[in-house]
């Protein structure tokens, strides 16, 4: 299957004349193959313009469809209904719970990470007993919602840690909220370690705490997905400099075990495919290494040598750059290399490539290619946090450069414009645009929930989802 986004949404009117000519190679039925939505029968047929033309937002913030509606549900410098502090800055990854009565029509609890390093505008609040690191800027905010998405509470959930940039939801609901950082004690000012991994409890943080999982590694985590029938949770690096980042699996020794079972320990590996030393090189949709390898991480604190780094032995170790977004599908775990390039030090050029790994036949498999037919200043451009869509597609954060979009994928193929950003940042002769983050559905598939990273803004869409 091959399309370009010009094509698809050239004849909408809803991005004009600036998108982006990026292609898009694969077979996009591949990334719903087992899950709940591919078991689905089709919805009413979105056609090619999705769900029609953005319309421009009164009010400057949020463009979206006829037929949908934003509430802002948190703005960067707002009081936190708890009193603790300010809303922070930099709204990235986020999930959302069911509330603890069930329910279709019940309460939602939202957990939000705060990507603040130590220049942050404003930090997320520093709490007796969720506080890690006293000089760590970031963390996260939880928020309790009713069945209209009114906010019932906003409150600290962990602080003191650095750099949360995405995570993943547990099966026994919580959150696992991860550092996008190596630094160690005394560098940028912090007192302890960072580069790990954090579990926040959305509806009672203090059960959980600030207290890292040591286990899991200690590196520039980006994203996790859960393997719901063993506990084994995927992790994504997204390493700045060359070496770039690897493909993670941990495999807990109390798997499923529920609040801080993760905290006993377990084995951390990483994925080596034979003869591939950069996945950027493979660049053909469909093809597929079987029996790949896993390799025990010789140091998973990285005490002296960052994990990248470390000697994997002969056959050395698999990299890739701007490993992001990752999700469990049916049997396979899904993961996103943003892009890849040649003048960063990637062995070959991409604009976004998505993975799927297969656990029980040892499978890896290049999904989608999006590019190479693109201007990277034009939107359209490095898929970032992805999640599955109440229609049977996906929704996909673009993390660019030029007006920023959450881009609708349905199982046919068709790439729609679901929401644009307005102007947040800059000036009219030198406009910026804050990232998309966080992208989530509400348990009940009504509300997709979703941040501008800059100002950190989180919003709650509903309407129409289902036609």
């Amino acid at each position: 299957m091959s399309a370009t986004r010009r094509q698809l949404l050239g004849r909408t009117g809803a991005l004009g004349a600036s998108i982006a000519s990026i292609a898009f190679t694969g077979s996009v039925s591949e990334l719903f193959a087992g899950t709940a939505a591919a078991a689905e029968p089709d919805p009413q047929p979105l056609g090619r313009g999705g769900y029609g033309p953005l319309v421009p937002d009164p009010d400057g913030l949020l463009d979206l469809p006829e037929g949908f509606r934003y509430r802002v549900l948190s703005r960067e410098g707002d009081e936190l209904r708890s009193g603790e502090g300010k809303v922070p800055s930099h709204c990235d990854g986020m999930a959302a719970f069911p509330g603890r009565s069930g329910g279709r029509h019940g309460r939602t609890h939202l957990v939000r990470n705060h990507e603040n390093r130590n220049d942050a505008a404003i930090r997320v609040p520093a709490v007796s007993g969720l506080t890690y690191d006293p000089m760590g800027l970031g963390g996260c905010t939880a928020l309790e919602l009713d069945s209209g998405n009114r906010v019932l509470s906003e409150r600290v959930a962990i602080a003191g840690t650095a750099v949360n940039c995405a995570g993943g939801p547990t099966p026994w609901h919580t959150w696992l909220t991860c550092e996008e950082t190596e630094d160690l004690a005394g560098t940028n000012g912090y007192t302890k370690d960072h580069g790990f991994i954090f579990e926040v409890d959305p509806y009672d943080p203090r059960r959980t705490g600030a207290v890292p999982l040591t286990a899991m590694g200690r590196f520039q985590h980006e994203a996790i997905a859960v393997d719901p029938r063993n506990g084994v949770v995927y992790e994504t690096e997204d390493a700045f400099e060359k070496p770039f980042g690897l493909f993670y699996r941990f495999r807990p020794k109390k798997p499923l075990g529920g609040i801080g079972s993760l905290r006993a320990g377990g084995e951390l590996q990483a994925l080596r495919v034979p003869g591939v030393r950069d996945l950027s090189t493979i660049q053909e949709p469909g093809t597929a290494f079987d029996h790949v390898e896993w390799v025990d991480v010789p140091d998973p604190l990285a005490r002296q040598t960052p994990i990248r780094f470390q000697d994997f032995g002969p056959g050395g170790i698999t990299h890739a750059q701007k490993l992001e977004g990752c999700y469990w599908g049916g049997s396979s775990v899904y993961f996103v290399s943003s892009f890849a390039k040649s003048a960063d030090g990637s062995a070959a050029d991409h604009f976004g490539q998505i993975w799927r790994y297969d656990p029980d036949r040892r499978r890896l498999t290049l999904v989608i290619v999006f590019g190479p037919e693109t201007d990277v200043q034009l939107p359209g451009e490095s898929p970032d946090n992805i999640t599955l869509a109440p229609s049977g597609g996906l929704m996909v954060c673009e993390d660019g450069n030029g007006a920023q979009h959450v881009f609708g994928l349905t199982r046919r193929g068709e790439v729609y414009p679901m929401a644009r950003g307005a102007q947040n940042i800059g000036t009219p002769e030198e406009p910026e645009w804050g990232e998309f983050a966080g992208v989530t559905f509400a348990p009940d598939r009504r509300t997709m929930y979703v941040n501008c990273y800059t100002p950190g803004t989180t919003f709650a869409v509903t309407g129409p989802w289902r036609h």
